[in-house]
């Protein structure tokens, strides 16, 4: 749970961010329009709809975006971090977009009574997304009307739409370099694994760090240091560590603060190493010493069954008084000198 929870709070900080937001809509929703959003278009609602939600993440957000001389734009982005898929985003994205109608129409007739009721009236677009960076592979369906019943029969009666999905693990390391922009450094550092050999940070070229100087606004270098210090502490990046990282973010120096960066990933994972050598060696004793009793009584009972041999008990009668198998009792025979 901790986990998903410094992850929401990461996202959160990002969500709520205009810039961020417009980055994410260019970066990774590849519709024509959107590039002209502007982070002064965005008002977050978000605030009127996940309370009515008890399983509401943090990060959900909901947007909604003026466009000139038209209808607003809705976007609902749901935030999953969790390695478990989630299955019903389609059913939960059908909630907020019929909260969002609700609302919409609620406003429209404060501000002209009984205009939704007119023929021509147009309920506003809504551009639903998933975003997921968990390990797992999503498998839930993006298309609500395959999660109902007799689909075929009904289909006619069901509600279609899909959600737009944004997989983190679709985009390849060169992908995010090419944003070049400050949503692509936190995403890189999302991607950061332990396990892998290869360091993300390795296969950064030298004009990413110019261009990210020039892209990230000074302005959200405060905000910048705030969601990487989140997203270190999820990768057990020690505070002395981080608080260095972040003071190369605060002065603008990103080229050095990944060198400093690097170091702070080989310690940890150096230390994940040494815990994990120590765990093997725990188990390695625990399991020494299980197989030293076992063949202890192996030994025993071999003792046993020769000096009943010695006696001349019957192959038999030893494997009854000695819960041996017969077939054992009788290939047991006294070792020749």
């Amino acid at each position: 749970m901790a986990t998903r929870n410094v992850k929401d709070n990461s996202y959160k900080l990002v969500f709520d961010e205009p810039e961020l937001f417009v980055e994410f809509l260019r970066d990774f929703v590849r519709l024509d329009f959107l590039s002209e959003v502007t982070p002064d278009d965005i008002i977050d609602v978000s605030e009127r709809y996940i309370p009515l939600f008890v399983d509401a993440k943090d990060s959900d957000t909901v947007k909604r975006i003026n466009q000139k001389d038209s209808t607003p734009l809705f976007v609902i982005a749901i935030l999953e971090h969790e390695s478990q898929v989630n299955y019903r985003a389609s059913f939960k994205m059908l909630q907020y977009t019929a909260l969002v109608y609700n609302e919409y129409e609620k406003d429209v007739n404060k501000q002209s009574p009984g205009a939704s009721y007119a023929k021509d009236f147009k309920y506003p677009p809504v551009l639903p997304i998933v975003f997921y960076d968990g390990i797992d592979d999503w498998t839930a369906e993006t298309d609500f009307s395959n999660r109902v019943e007799l689909r075929g029969v009904f289909s006619k009666y069901i509600p279609k739409f899909e959600y737009e999905l944004v997989d983190l693990s679709d985009y390849s390391i060169e992908d995010l370099i090419q944003f070049g922009d400050t949503l692509s450094l936190i995403m890189l550092i999302d991607k950061l694994d332990f396990s892998d050999k290869d360091s993300v940070l390795d296969k950064l070229p030298m004009d990413y760090f110019n261009e990210l100087a020039l892209n990230v606004p000074p302005h959200l270098n405060k905000l910048l240091s705030d969601v990487i210090t989140l997203m270190l502490k999820r990768i057990n990046v020690s505070d002395s560590d981080i608080a260095e990282i972040t003071q190369h973010i605060d002065t603008r120096r990103y080229q050095t603060m990944f060198s400093r960066f690097e170091n702070s990933v080989l310690s940890a994972r150096e230390e994940g190493e040494r815990i994990g050598v120590q765990k093997g060696e725990q188990i390695g004793v625990q399991k020494g010493e299980q197989i030293g009793v076992q063949k202890g009584a192996q030994q025993a009972t071999f003792n046993i069954v020769i000096g009943m041999k010695r006696e001349g008990f019957s192959d038999e009668l030893i494997a009854k008084l000695t819960s041996t198998p017969i077939e054992r009792a009788r290939e047991i025979t006294e070792p020749s000198l």
